[in-house]
Formats: structure tokens, C-alpha cells, sequence
């Protein structure tokens, strides 16, 4: 296993009713001695060292002795979400992972740990979690989170410690699933899933994918937690930004570490058939949840759909976005760029419109491609495509059918290419500067 370096670890389990519990570690000798309640039920904290191992924990109540052998010390991430999360390296039927068989040839990382918590849901919360940790090799790489994986081989590549990621990934379900029943008092109960035709899903009711794989795990020590889900909740936009913001607030309170580093994933392009004029608006209500969540970061993939499937195949350009963010905003690494052009105003003269965006101190770029996601409206709110020029304060746009504009969308549709990148690399959000 991995145990997250230099923190207060919190331990729990259970005994013989009333006994006294001794927990001996390798790293420096201590022995932490806890009381079990009458029911048997004991916790405590043990404070790890530095990064480094593998070191042993023994425990004994007297009784009964266990030794955990193999233990490191480093850092330690929680990987949730859906489809896009869950999606292994070797993939799914007939959807593959680029270059997974690279990917699988360098899996054996022995300063990798996985822990897979198999899918499950409960209507009430559980204690224990269908799960065991693992190394990382190719049979276990093989059916973990691509994206969990190929962040944790980049991130321990950088920082040169072990590093431990938890699965915790459930294919179609909605933010509600993965919500406590009292983080969701705060909400009307969920409107009819008949916009994704799931109302028979027992898996997106609410709180019971929190009760099977969050609850088990909440309170392990963490270093933060990689967020990758929002496709199901497409059709139903509304209450999104305020949602995930209570279900990490929620979380974090249960963790009791601290307002954790959150990073998350934007959903790609696709063709959504039911959802579709919806889609942009649950992008938009991503976005702002950043406002919300304090130490955070969104991950852009608005150029790294696929009209074909809703999992798209380049899982290393998601994870080394999420890698960056992390190393920037969690690691301390200075000079390291890891966001996107944002909006910041626009100016209208005549029929033009120039764009300012912040994040783009040495410019922007399309890589000698046309711009192709700008579209301009007037005041009658009919938009069309724009002709947009990259030029030294932003981007310039006009359309012949718009002589007076007032309003500027970019990227603004269900399924979409964006194109608009800052010079290093990273790609626009889509935005609107209306509110129709």
C-alpha cells in the first residue's frame, strides 16, 4: 500500500469488544496504543514520515496479530467519477485507449500502487469496500482508470516518490449518486432522468454510489482527489455548479484534512442525442464551479472529443493537464504553465469585435489553422459563424450577416473542435458573453 507522506493518517477498524489495540511502525518504532469501544470498534491517528519505505505495521489486540508488510510512503490520490474515470487502459468494447499497449509495456512501476474499489452502490452506508491494493503491473494496469494511472506514472516521475491512487469509477451515473443524502438536503429531490432515458438506473439514485465506494475510504489520508464526471448530468444543466461545490464542501468535512486540492475534468466534445443544446450549459456551470471550490482547477478537453464515442481514446493529454494543474497549484512548481486563454472582456466598433484574454502572456495560437468555433449575434440573437483572426491583443471578429454585434460564443455546442490555444499549449474553455 501507499500511506500519504507527512500527515496524520487516520486508521480504523475493529476488535475484540473493549481491547486495547497496539499499532507498532517500521519508520521511527512508534507504538500507538488505542481502545476498542464495547462493540469492538477503535480509531486513531498515526503521523507518517517522509516519503521513502517500504516499511511494516503491525497490529495486536492481544489476540489477534496482522502485519502490513510493503508499505511506502509518498503520495496518495482519490480518482472518482464515471464513465470517462472508470475507463480502463485496455478500454472498452470496441473503444480503445490511445497507445495502450505502450502504456502497458512501461506498467511496471514498482513505486506505483493501485487500489481498484469495484463498482457498487448501497442504499445505506457501508464499512468495507470490495478492494485490495496492488502493484503496478500490466494485469493490474490493464483494468485501472487510464486516466488515474497515466496521472500517477507522470506525477511519480516528477516528484521521484511512490505515489498511490484510488478508483472510486461508475460508468452512466449523475453527481447525485455520488452525494450524501446530507449534502443533498440542500437540493429539491432529482427531476426525472427521461432526458437520458436512465429512470430505471438504480446506480444514479441518490447518495448510493457514496454509500458503496466514498464512504468505505472517507477519512484515508489523501493528498487531494481527481474528479472526471458530468456526462450524465448533461441534460439537467441547472444545478450542477451549485452540486458539485456541496459535494466537495461534503467530502473534505468527512475527510477532515482540509480543504484538499480538487481537480476535474470538463466533459469532451460529442454529438449528445438527447442533450445536446444542453450540453454547453453544463460546460459553463463546470467552469464556474471553480469560483466555488477553494483550491481547485478544471482540466480543458474541449479539443480532445470524438463524434463517436463519448470516452475518447486520448486519455495522456487529460491526465497531463490534471498533472499540471496539480504540480502547479498542489507541488509548488513556479513558472509552470497549466491553464488555458480565459475570456476577459470584449470592445465592439462598428461591425468588429475584439477579444482580451488573461493566460496568454505570450499570445495565442490555432497552430496554423483557421479559427473555426467563433460565432457572432446581433440584436435579433441569431448567431453565425465568425471570422476570427488571431492578432495582438486577442482575437478580431466579424460576419457579414452581423453589422451591429452584440454578443460572441466560442465553442458554444455539444459536439465541437476548439482550436483557440494559448503558446503553451493549453486550450480556451468554450464561454458566451450573452446570458439568453
Amino acid at each position: 500500500m501507499v500511506l500519504q507522506q507527512q500527515s496524520p493518517t487516520r486508521w480504523w477498524g475493529t476488535a475484540r469488544p473493549s481491547a486495547t489495540v497496539r499499532i507498532t511502525v517500521s519508520w521511527d518504532k512508534s507504538v500507538y496504543t488505542l481502545k476498542a469501544d464495547r462493540n469492538g470498534h477503535w480509531k486513531g491517528v498515526i503521523n507518517t514520515p517522509a516519503a521513502g519505505g517500504p516499511h511494516t505495521i503491525a497490529l495486536d489486540d492481544g489476540e489477534d496479530k496482522r502485519v502490513i508488510s510493503d508499505v511506502l510512503i509518498g503520495e496518495v490520490w482519490l480518482c472518482a467519477g464515471q464513465s470517462n474515470m472508470e475507463m480502463p487502459v485496455m478500454g472498452g468494447r470496441n473503444q480503445p485507449v490511445l497507445l495502450a499497449d505502450e502504456i502497458l509495456l512501461n506498467s511496471h512501476q514498482p513505486s506505483i500502487r493501485l487500489f481498484h474499489i469495484k463498482k457498487n452502490i448501497s442504499d445505506t452506508p457501508l464499512t468495507d469496500c470490495d478492494a485490495v491494493w496492488a502493484p503496478s503491473t500490466p494485469a493490474a494496469v490493464g483494468s485501472f482508470s487510464a486516466v488515474a494511472y497515466l496521472f500517477a506514472r507522470q506525477l511519480q516521475e516528477k516528484l521521484g516518490v511512490p505515489v498511490g491512487v484510488i478508483q472510486a469509477a461508475y460508468g452512466a451515473t449523475m453527481i447525485e449518486s455520488w452525494m450524501s443524502r446530507e449534502a443533498l438536503q440542500a437540493f429539491p429531490p432529482m427531476q426525472p432522468l427521461d432526458a437520458l432515458n436512465l429512470q430505471q438506473a438504480a446506480h444514479n439514485h441518490p447518495a448510493v454510489a457514496f454509500h458503496a465506494m466514498i464512504h468505505p475510504i472517507a477519512g484515508f489520508a489523501i493528498r487531494g482527489t481527481l474528479w472526471y464526471q458530468g456526462e450524465q448530468n448533461a441534460g439537467q444543466p441547472a444545478k450542477y455548479r451549485e452540486l458539485l461545490a456541496a459535494m466537495v464542501k461534503d467530502w473534505r468535512r468527512r475527510w477532515e484534512m482540509g480543504d484538499w486540492p480538487f481537480y476535474y475534468v470538463q466533459i469532451a466534445p460529442f454529438p449528445y442525442v438527447r442533450a445536446g443544446d444542453k450540453v454547453p450549459y453544463l460546460r459553463e456551470a463546470q467552469q464556474q464551479a471553480e469560483q466555488d471550490i477553494v483550491n481547485s482547477g478544471m482540466a480543458v478537453s474541449i479539443d480532445a472529443g470524438s463524434r463517436f464515442t463519448v470516452h475518447p481514446p486520448d486519455k495522456q493529454v487529460i491526465s497531463k493537464r490534471l498533472l499540471c494543474l496539480a504540480l502547479a497549484g498542489t507541488y509548488g512548481w513556479k513558472g509552470l504553465p497549466h491553464r488555458g486563454p480565459a475570456f476577459r472582456k470584449m470592445e465592439i466598433k462598428d461591425n468588429t469585435v475584439q477579444l482580451f484574454f488573461d493566460h496568454a502572456k505570450h499570445g495565442l495560437t490555432a497552430y496554423d489553422q483557421p479559427l473555426s468555433c467563433f460565432e457572432i449575434a446581433g440584436e435579433d440573437r441569431i448567431f453565425y459563424p465568425a471570422k476570427a483572426v488571431i492578432n495582438a491583443g486577442g482575437v478580431r471578429l466579424e460576419a457579414e450577416q452581423v453589422t451591429a454585434p452584440v454578443a460572441v460564443r466560442y465553442a458554444f455546442k455539444d459536439w465541437v473542435k476548439g482550436d483557440l490555444y494559448n503558446t503553451a499549449g493549453f486550450p480556451a474553455a468554450p464561454f458566451r458573453t450573452d446570458d439568453w
